[in-house]
């Protein structure tokens, strides 16, 4: 029976280590669960860039204002009869 018991205390105690220590253990799980945190948060990130990307291209294809500024903050274009002015400061380099 003496012997019986010290293998079931062995027995525990290995189970314990391999719990706590051994792979997929309470190390590897809180690692784990730390990556999928942070991945959350990426996730969360690229959603919100979506939404606003889903957002714009809804802009683009229902109107004809958000084509004429992008129109004209990206590709500096104008009008038909508009005059463009360039202020340049006397203070700036270049």
């Amino acid at each position: 029976m003496r012997t019986f018991a010290i293998f079931l205390l062995i027995a525990l105690g290995w189970l314990q280590y391999t719990l706590w220590f051994g792979k997929n253990g309470m190390s590897d799980y809180a690692q784990v669960s730390n990556d999928v945190a942070l991945q959350e948060e990426v996730n969360q990130g690229l959603r919100n860039r979506n939404e606003q990307m889903f957002a714009e291209i809804d802009d683009l294809k229902k109107g004809s204002e958000a084509i004429e500024e992008r129109a004209r903050h990206e590709l500096g274009m104008i009008k038909k009869g508009e005059t463009f002015y360039r202020i340049i400061d006397e203070n700036s380099e270049g």
